[in-house]
């Protein structure tokens, strides 16, 4: 693959660390006041979609009230992408609950259901 082919992979690492600073501190709104974390970042090959997926931990109520305070800050987090990297366009950005902790602590609950069974 070319190098032109790793772009979106690239921005996709530098939106992750912006992004990551900006919940860090920067954003002042009360609802993203709880420990969140941007697990990761999918960028589309054309950079005009972004799917940050970012970890909450909380209620679901909490997260809920998070995730709307993100679509709520996504405009100035636009902005500040487009500032920082030096983008042509901004891209659209959404702003994914990311369960995969979730989902990986149940398959090991799984496991171990079975494991601890005789096979028969």
């Amino acid at each position: 693959m070319t190098i032109a082919g790793h772009r979106p992979e690239r921005i996709a690492e530098e939106i992750r660390n912006e992004v990551g600073s900006l919940l860090a501190g920067e954003l002042k709104d009360p609802r993203l006041a709880i420990a969140m974390t941007v697990n990761e970042v999918r960028v589309s090959p054309d950079l005009k979609q972004v799917r940050i997926f970012v970890g909450i931990i909380g209620t679901e109520g909490e997260q809920a009230a998070t995730l709307e305070g993100l679509n709520a800050a996504s405009g100035y987090i636009r902005h500040e992408l487009v500032e920082r990297l030096q983008l042509r366009r901004a891209p659209e950005i959404w702003f994914v609950i990311d369960r995969s902790d979730e989902y990986s602590q149940h398959i090991e609950e799984l496991l171990r259901k079975v494991k601890g069974k005789p096979s028969s």
